[in-house]
């Protein structure tokens, strides 16, 4: 089986449609949440998310948009353009929002995993560095936990006395591309597939990947896409500029 794993769209429904169109033929779709937040497309970017599959868990955007949480955690920008997304979605797409699992999740189809959107120890927290890893990794009952919030493509494995980071290495940042990384038996993994709408790696381009359940292999991906119209519709939506300029930096 072979799963395409989705996280941290941030309403930017051009990044989204370009991972789509180069995704390789997957048998589930894992969506790790922050479906929403910051861009400009959140009804366009969750009814998408919606039409593909159920296996979607709650991000703390999603969270903070529908009134689960509230906004004192965010830096201002990141509250404005909750606040403006708050307003703007369909009393259908603010439904499914709010009902979004609580993560880590499992599926039946993948018992060896767990999917969440912070750590599975807490779906808000971040996992950043081989220190923050080191607990989740020691405490995990499956061999692959899938999450997003930091997005940073990569991860994390537990060797015997520590924890060792990996992240994909790539040789342009001006074409789509992949990155092949192999797990090996008798090892924990923490995978982030990377953010979709709004990488924070340095990497402008969309982020995702896919992971086959026989061959153990995970598949990062990097998409182009059509950055300028993604800045145009957050600066026509007067939301605040620096939600564009930051999409150009992978910052």
């Amino acid at each position: 089986m072979r799963l395409l794993l989705l996280s941290d769209i941030h309403s930017n429904l051009e990044a989204l449609e370009a991972c789509l169109s180069v995704a390789p033929p997957h048998d589930l779709v894992i969506n790790l949440g922050d479906v929403v937040g910051y861009g400009a497309s959140p009804n366009e970017v969750t009814e998408r998310s919606r039409r593909l599959g159920q296996h979607c868990v709650r991000g703390n955007h999603d969270k903070a948009v529908t009134g689960l949480t509230d906004l004192k955690d965010f830096n201002p920008i990141a509250g404005l353009a909750a606040l403006w997304t708050r307003e703007r979605l369909t009393p259908e797409n603010f439904g499914w929002l709010q009902a979004l699992a609580q993560g880590p999740v499992q599926i039946p189809e993948v018992p060896d995993a767990q999917f969440v959107h912070g750590s599975p120890l807490d779906e808000d927290e971040y996992v950043v560095n081989e220190e923050e890893a080191m607990k989740p990794l020691q405490q995990s009952l499956v061999k692959a936990t899938f999450f997003g919030h930091t997005h940073l493509q990569g991860g994390f494995y537990l060797e015997p006395t520590d924890s060792v980071a990996f992240y994909p290495q790539y040789t342009s940042i001006g074409r789509s591309e992949s990155w092949e990384f192999p797990l090996e038996d008798g090892k924990r993994y923490l995978i982030n597939p990377g953010s979709v709408g709004q990488p924070r790696d340095g990497d402008w381009r969309a982020a995702f990947a896919d992971f086959d359940t026989e061959t153990r292999v995970v598949m990062f991906h990097r998409a182009v896409y059509d950055l300028k119209s993604a800045q145009e519709r957050i600066l026509a939506a007067n939301l605040p500029p620096r939600l564009a300029t930051r999409l150009a930096a992978g910052r």
